[in-house]
């Protein structure tokens, strides 16, 4: 092995997901390798080889490195800078360095109380700087570990968070504990970690790891359990070798308890155990026998004449049965209906409680029903700090009557906590669309409570007078009965339909309809008031594209920070991707960004009306929200939906998509694409089945074809 040295003069090319680096040293040498992002000015000792590049020319492969402290001002600023030392950004590095010069990280190191002498610098400033110099100190540690194993160091400072000082011995024990405890790891990098430290293709914690992962994305593509062949299959493309499940290792992980094999499907626990616990707090609501009164009788009497039949029926409904069942379209009277049994329980005097799964739709929910809800999470009191909820099986939730929106986002997890908490001597009322898209967790609630029969349910079918008047609504209903909308732009729809099948200028033309056109003829807010919903993430018209456009179109605001190709700036409009219980910020909730703290790393993000923070490590938690997708729109409601329709989303053109997305326009929603595109998500009604065994006898479904993947 040869050696090189020299001092980091900046980045040819980096890849974040690997480390994969070409730097270029000032001493004019390229170094390639998997390497951490060093800062400019960095003196690094490089172990490798010298090879010839065709192209490239000489290049010194590097194998492993170590850091020597930056030793001139320009470095020492940079490094001080960079993000890694909390208390410290860029203003106070440069102070500091003018006053201590090429000694500065010496007096740190030995003198830290000395920075008091810097203007800015106090005592409360200091202890910060100080907690940040010892943290670095040993996240250097653990990237010089980390860098030699393959992992990005995006990961570097979620790891050191989790671990601590005792990283290096954690992960070479079971580098697989990373994809359960950090955010973001899955399979593919812990195995490769494992691999460099020789842990063999056959070792019991990457089976064990690789059938719990295994199952671990088959509910994130929202089914409850998996056939043990799709399984099978599955984990053996993921391992490499072919796996039984009479495998000893599996044998061990049933044994254990974390997975359950029943008729031929293999679930984990967790979830086998939360749909038993489903149906049997189903069946105790449902055996609770209920009567109407003589006042439940005067009271429906009087109100006979203000609520259609449905309407009655579902009121009539709640007053008779423990657990009731709401759905029906837009426009087809669901508030009303809810409004109408809310009073008669008010007339009675009763405790009444409304929720919803998320934060948005909670606050829908209060605003057009003119009573508080909460969410789910929050009603039952959760406590991130050890997972569990305040009111749960052991300690009911007490109230005459709840009702629970959008039952159609709520996974088999959160259901279970939910309907196990609620006494038998309270009414449920659900509440929620069928013909949406389902929860994007495992499960499929509202669908299988309707399908088993044994829950009374209730569809709203008619269209009143004042829906009628809105194009969003009929067109819904339309597209839900297998028919195309109407696409006629009439002067005053609220359902407007833009032609263009040239996919490279639809981003271009709903940039113009946002900027100019909408705000301008009807005073809607680009950021606040107008949502583009894309089915795809990739391509032309993908949410990765538009976001990325409209973030340099519509925010002339400074960038506050930045990192690879990922830029933050003031006002920027961004959404939370995974459920963070600790902020009380949820998968799909959107804020927007007001400030950047950058001597403490910290960026401060307002969730209506409510500031939270998040650190550099946690960023990758966020992500750009002038676009999102079908899926992360449900349960919210926008003035104005913008919406590409192209025949480049084959794959996604589905009739609940379409009629999801439609449905999130309050105002207008404006359809820009192909009417063949929009003729192929009407027509494509087959919807992808979920594994789920919820009242189905825990047997396979039938019907069900197997081949998840």
């Amino acid at each position: 092995m040869d050696t090189l040295s020299g001092i980091v003069e900046g980045y040819t090319y980096y890849n974040e997901d690997n480390g994969y680096s070409v730097l270029r040293l000032e001493n004019k040498s390229t170094v390639t390798g998997n390497l951490p992002k060093f800062n400019e000015g960095d003196k690094v000792e490089f172990t490798g080889t010298w090879v010839e590049h065709p192209k490239y020319g000489r290049q010194f492969k590097a194998e492993s490195f170590t850091v020597a402290y930056p030793t001139t001002k320009a470095g020492i600023i940079n490094f001080l800078g960079s993000g890694l030392i909390k208390g410290i950004g860029k203003s106070t590095a440069e102070k500091i360095v003018r006053k201590f010069g090429e000694d500065t990280l010496d007096i740190i190191e030995n003198s830290i109380g000395r920075l008091l002498e810097v203007d800015g610098i106090g005592l409360k400033k200091l202890k910060v700087i100080e907690k940040g110099w010892k943290e670095q100190q040993g996240i250097k540690n653990v990237m010089i570990f980390l860098q030699g194993h393959g992992i990005s160091t995006a990961y570097s400072l979620k790891i050191y968070k989790t671990y601590g000082d005792n990283a290096p011995e954690i992960i070479s024990e079971n580098p697989y504990r990373l994809i359960n405890d950090v955010w973001g790891i899955g399979f593919k990098v812990a195995d490769n970690i494992a691999k460099k430290l020789g842990f063999s293709d056959h070792h019991p914690e990457r089976i064990k790891s690789g059938v719990v992962f295994a199952l671990n994305e088959i509910a994130k593509n929202g089914h409850v359990y998996s056939p043990e062949v799709d399984l099978i299959n599955y984990c053996s493309d993921l391992l490499k070798f072919e796996l039984a499940y009479s495998d000893p290792i599996v044998q061990e992980l049933e044994d254990r308890g974390v997975i359950i094999k029943h008729h031929d499907c293999v679930y984990l626990s967790d979830l086998f155990y939360a749909e038993r616990g489903i149906e049997e707090s189903v069946e105790n609501l449902l055996a609770v026998p209920k009567e109407l009164t003589r006042q439940d009788e005067k009271s429906l009497s009087l109100i006979r004449s203000v609520y259609s039949e449905e309407q009655l029926s579902a009121i009539k409904s709640s007053l008779v049965n423990n657990i009731l069942i709401i759905t029906g379209g837009p426009g087809t009277g669901k508030t009303t209906t809810l409004k109408g049994i809310i009073d008669i329980y008010k007339r009675r005097e009763k405790q009444i409680i409304l929720c919803a799964p998320t934060g948005r739709a909670a606050k829908r929910m209060t605003e057009v029903i003119g009573l508080e809800a909460k969410t789910i999470h929050r009603l039952l009191e959760y406590n991130p700090s050890d997972n569990s909820f305040g009111y749960n099986k052991f300690n009911k939730l007490e109230c005459d009557l709840l009702i629970v929106d959008e039952l159609s986002m709520i996974d088999t997890y959160l259901m279970y906590h939910l309907i196990t908490s609620i006494s038998e001597l309270t009414t449920v009322v659900f509440v929620g669309d069928v013909d949406q898209l389902p929860s994007v967790g495992p499960g499929n609630i509202l669908k299988d409570l309707i399908d088993s029969g044994k829950i009374p349910s209730i569809v709203l079918t008619r269209i009143f007078r004042q829906a009628e008047e809105s194009d969003i609504v009929l067109n819904a209903h339309r597209i839900n009965r297998g028919e195309m909308p109407s696409l006629e732009n009439s002067r005053n729809t609220d359902f407007a339909f833009l032609g263009e099948t040239n996919n490279s200028l639809i981003p271009e033309k709903i940039l113009h309809l946002c900027r100019e056109e909408i705000p301008k003829r009807l005073g809607f807010d680009p950021v606040q008031d107008i949502q583009i919903i894309s089915p795809m993430y990739k391509g032309e018209v993908g949410v990765n594209y538009l976001n990325k456009l409209f973030q340099e179109n519509l925010n002339t605001s400074q960038v506050l920070y930045s990192y690879n190709e990922r830029k933050f700036k003031n006002g920027d409009k961004v959404m939370q991707l995974r459920n963070n219980y600790d902020k009380g910020v949820y998968n799909g909730d959107i804020g927007f960004i007001i400030s950047f703290d950058d001597d403490a790393k910290i960026m401060n993000i307002s969730f209506d009306d409510r500031i939270v923070q998040y650190g550099i490590d946690e960023l990758d938690e966020l992500t750009l929200a002038y676009a999102v997708t079908v899926h992360k729109s449900q349960g919210s409601e926008y003035p104005v939906v913008i919406m590409p329709v192209t025949t480049s989303h084959y794959i996604m053109l589905q009739r609940n998509l379409l009629y999801t997305a439609i449905t999130r326009a309050s105002k207008l929603i404006i359809l820009i694409g192909s009417k063949k595109a929009i003729g192929m998500a009407v027509s494509n009604n087959k919807v992808v089945n979920r594994f789920t065994s919820l009242f189905k006898n825990n047997t396979n479904n039938p019907g069900y074809v197997t081949g998840l993947f």
